[in-house]
């Protein structure tokens, strides 16, 4: 037996709920996976420089629809020009 008096607690080792069940193997309770992340809370980065001033004058929305129109634009001009080349290439195919 490994004596575990000196070893570091574990913070979610006291998280276990009434759905663990002990492993008939090594005699170890095992639970959700959910469970044991539940009370932990999620990092969150801060916003730094042009982001946090575009956030705070809620300006950085225009910016993200000003990108968001511009990629369909040229999604828009890309599918366009690939129909007037398959209706010239059909053309020149019936001409020749």
């Amino acid at each position: 037996m490994i004596d575990t008096s000196d070893a570091p607690t574990i913070p979610w080792k006291s998280l276990q709920d009434a759905t663990a069940v002990p492993d008939s193997a090594d005699g170890i309770q095992h639970t959700a996976y959910d469970s044991v992340w539940a009370s932990t809370s999620i990092p969150v980065q801060e916003s730094s420089g042009i982001e946090a001033q575009l956030l705070k004058e809620d300006k950085l929305y225009a910016v993200l629809a000003v990108v968001l129109i511009i990629w369909l634009g040229i999604a828009f001009f890309i599918l366009r020009t690939d129909q007037k080349l398959d209706r010239l290439e059909r053309q020149v195919d019936t001409n020749s």
